[in-house]
Formats: structure tokens, sequence, C-alpha cells
């Protein structure tokens, strides 16, 4: 997830993030749930587990429809999004591996709130309602830090309506492609592991596709970064954190 905010807060946030996903990592996986789990529930949670899947572009589950599970990340990148006025997306979040996604909902009673997009090709775990809420019931270290994740997540949410309003749209793109990179990774080129649209671009930062298409051509010709097709990549970290005013 992407948070939008000052400096200060910025470097808490990266190392907040960091430190809630290696303690996920360490509860969330087959090896640790066999040492905390009887045989019998164990067992039971194996059985239960489906590995999944997806193409890219393919949908993992729709905004509205009825949760049936839990999704975890093991390889790929998806992004959350929600449709609205003239049916245009608005993304509200990138997910990549070691991501857990579908868990608000179901512990809220609710249809799913966004729509979940495979970026890439996406292999995932899908862990049933029903095992799900029974883990977080007989597992205290599961329930805790999923505890954190929400609150977490519930926290940082609001900084969005701060990146939006208190940062130019040149500050703003230059934060994301930081973000981007430090959240999803580079392939073996130094490209961002993610290949967006301008359209996508744009809707993540707020403005126009055009204004979009205009500032990657100006980061390009300043040399901030190199663009090929959709992939980008960042070649002067030190001036686009500066002019983002980021710091990780």
């Amino acid at each position: 997830m992407f948070y939008f905010c000052d400096k200060c807060h910025i470097k808490m946030s990266q190392e907040q993030q960091i430190a809630i996903e290696e303690r996920f990592a360490r509860v969330f996986n087959d090896k640790s749930f066999k040492e905390r789990l009887s045989n019998t529930d164990f067992e039971r949670y194996i059985n239960a587990k489906k590995k999944l899947s997806f193409q890219k572009h393919d949908v993992i589950f729709e905004d509205g429809e009825t949760p049936k599970g839990v999704y975890f990340i093991e390889k790929g990148a998806a992004k959350l999004s929600k449709s609205g006025a003239f049916g245009k997306d608005q993304i509200l979040r990138f997910i990549k591996e070691g991501d857990i996604i579908g868990y608000r909902s179901l512990l809220c009673g609710e249809n799913f709130q966004a729509k979940a997009e495979a970026m890439t090709d996406v292999d995932c775990i899908f862990l049933p309602a029903e095992m799900f809420m029974y883990l977080l019931e007989v597992d205290s270290q599961l329930s805790f830090v999923m505890l954190q994740k929400i609150s977490y997540e519930l926290g940082e949410s609001s900084n969005t309506i701060t990146f939006l309003a208190q940062k130019t749209v040149r500050e703003r793109l230059a934060e994301i492609l930081i973000l981007l990179e430090q959240k999803l990774g580079t392939d073996p080129e130094g490209f961002i592991k993610i290949s967006l649209t301008r359209e996508e671009i744009a809707n993540i930062i707020g403005t126009a596709t055009e204004s979009a298409i205009r500032l990657i051509s100006e980061f390009k010709q300043d040399n901030l970064i190199e663009v090929d097709g959709r992939n980008i990549k960042i070649l002067n970290h030190d001036k686009l954190m500066k002019l983002g005013h980021v710091v990780l």
C-alpha cells in the first residue's frame, strides 16, 4: 500500500510498514501454522486452502461481490479500484507479493467495496472465509498481526487526502514513482516492476491524462527517468526524492 504524506511521516510509515509486513510473513505461513496449531487444526487448514492463478487483467474479485475468503499474494502484483462517475476507475491501492486482500470486507460482514485486478500474472493462496475466521479465533498471533495491519492501514488511509491537497501534481508524480519502486521493486534492467498506462498514472496522482503525459515527458527530458513504453526506470533518485519531498 502507498502512503502519501510529509517527510517525517513517510519515513516512519515505511519503517512501520516493513515491520508489520515482516511480522505477518513470520506468522502467515505453513511452517509457522504447524508450530502453533493442533494437528487437527493444521490438517484442516492445509485441506481448506487453495492455490489460485490469475493472468494479467484477470479480475480476482468484483466490487459488490460477496466475500468467500481471503487471498494471500505469493507472486505478482494487483490493484484495488473503485468505479466512479462515468464508469472511470479510481485506483485505491496496489497489492504486491506478501500482501493479503479481502479480509476487511469479510470481517465487516459486507460485500467487497472495490475490484481486485491482476496487473501481472498472479499466484495466490485462497483461504475460505470459514477457515480464516476460525484461525483468527484459535491463533492469537495471527489475530494480533491482523489487528496491527488493520489499525495501521486505517490510520494511513487519511494521508491520501493530505497528499492530494498539499502537493503539486509534479511533486505527487515524483513521490509516486519513488514509492512504486520502493513497494514493488525493479526488474533486472532497473525498471519498476509494474507497467502503468498514462491514464492509470494520472488517476493515482489526481490529474488529467494529458498532464501526466506532459510531466512524464518533462521528467524524461530532465534525465530523472527512462521510459520504455509503459515501463519506467528511475535514473536520478536523489533529485526525484527531493522534488517529491520524500525521505525513505
